[in-house]
């Protein structure tokens, strides 16, 4: 039973880069695709369809990487857990990595990035940070 999975599709991604896989598949959910949805607009995936399988819905990640087999994204950590939510006022959410990383957020207008939050004055559950 998964207990937390953002943090296994963050862990998916992170594992299948490292590998050097072309692409990772991960249980299909809304939240997912929307996550996935933030980063394909941030450039740190290639981009991912709804695919089955095993006869479950299920996301395909395409992954992307630069140079000689660099990935993308260097690091990922998942801030916001099931035992301790975090979450930040409109003023209290900062830049990551001096603005080189990104913060996906939960608000009350869907999942935004650091930067989109700070733009439209919202706060809201910190998910994860990306670098």
């Amino acid at each position: 039973m998964m207990t937390d999975p953002i943090a296994d599709l963050l862990v998916r991604i992170q594992n299948g880069a490292r590998r050097g896989h072309e692409s990772v598949t991960v249980p299909a959910s809304k939240l997912k695709a929307e996550l996935l949805r933030v980063m394909k607009a941030e450039g740190f995936i290639g981009g991912y369809e709804r695919v089955t399988a095993d006869g479950h819905p299920a996301l395909k990640v395409q992954l992307r990487y630069i140079g000689e087999g660099q990935p993308v994204i260097s690091g990922m950590r998942r801030v916001s857990k099931p035992g301790k939510r975090v979450y930040v006022g409109r003023r209290d959410v900062k830049p990551i990595m001096a603005g080189m990383g990104l913060a996906i957020l939960s608000t009350s207008r869907g999942l935004m990035t650091d930067q989109e939050s700070r733009q439209a004055s919202l706060g809201g559950e910190v998910l994860c940070h990306i670098w």
